[in-house]
């Protein structure tokens, strides 16, 4: 016989930290869609308090980083020794890495203060945060480098890392494009919008893009859109269970047309609120907008 909890019952905790600038933010968030509950820069000396306290029913995600009150490195190390005598939680911890030369370049690009050098170069701040938190990464469950990631390759990494067990995960991308610029890489899916009513001869809505109100109206009046949408949809409804099944952990689905700014914003728009009603997790990227903002 033994006194350890059964695995069903015991709480899981994942804490989340790392460099500022690394992208602790987007794993979180990544873990809150995974129905984790989270709770970003808890002050240490309250995280026993709320894992003592009435539980949510949730798996929990807590972030913490050099700006968390009461935050040190003996602390969170003397913290973890403590949380892994538990005998009723799961713990990891996620440390998310970057390099020195990418952080450099997120803060100039951000043009935000460093943390830990608020008065001096993001540069001095980010080689004195990474030197701070080496004992904590050396002691981290997983660590993923986001230096070669996209905010998209680190939501994955996510999914694989923390998605239920009993479920295989299958994220799904959907993004617009101008067919100017050459279809996106890696998309396992390309549709061509260019047959549908053209908002860009419209001199009133020349200017707005696919996700305003009258753009989609105008595109909507288009005899074809109607059974357009509803058979990729239903094409959808009936491929994405079938590669969930075969164990695919991401498709990429991609609209073009001419300009990338109004039909293939629009379908991307559109099939990505169906998708999501049917309750498979979507994020959707606008190539061309996203240049341009």
């Amino acid at each position: 016989m033994t006194d350890e909890p059964d695995k069903e019952l015991r709480s899981r905790l994942v804490l989340v930290t790392g460099p500022s600038g690394a992208g602790r933010t987007t794993a979180i968030r990544a873990l809150e869609d995974l129905s984790f509950e989270a709770i970003d820069n808890l002050p240490l000396s309250l995280l026993p308090r709320l894992l003592d306290g009435p539980s949510s029913g949730r798996p929990l995600a807590v972030g913490i980083d050099v700006r968390t009150r009461d935050f040190s490195v003996d602390g969170v190390l003397d913290l973890l020794v403590e949380l892994r005598k538990r005998a009723d939680l799961d713990l990891d911890l996620l440390f998310i890495d970057c390099s020195a030369n990418l952080l450099v370049r997120r803060f100039s690009e951000t043009r935000r203060r460093h943390p830990m050098a608020p008065a001096e170069t993001p540069i001095q701040g980010i080689e004195r945060e990474l030197d701070l938190l080496v004992p904590i990464r050396e002691t981290a469950d997983h660590l993923i480098d986001t230096s070669e990631l996209t905010l998209h390759d680190l939501r994955a990494e996510i999914d694989r890392l923390f998605q239920p067990q009993n479920v295989t995960p299958l994220a799904v991308s959907i993004q617009s494009f101008s067919y100017r610029r050459g279809v996106p890489r890696g998309a396992d899916m390309v549709l061509d919008c260019r047959f549908l009513r053209n908002p860009y001869w419209e001199p009133s809505l020349r200017a707005l893009d696919g996700r305003s109100a009258e753009v989609a109206a105008y595109v909507a009046q288009d005899d074809r859109f109607a059974p357009f949408l509803e058979k990729v949809t239903d094409l959808c409804a009936l491929l994405l269970p079938a590669y969930r099944e075969e164990g695919k952990s991401h498709l990429s689905i991609a609209f073009g047309c001419t300009g990338g700014q109004h039909r293939s914003v629009m379908m991307a728009e559109e099939l990505a609120k169906g998708l999501a009603g049917l309750e498979w997790q979507v994020s959707i990227r606008h190539r061309e907008l996203d240049r341009r903002g």
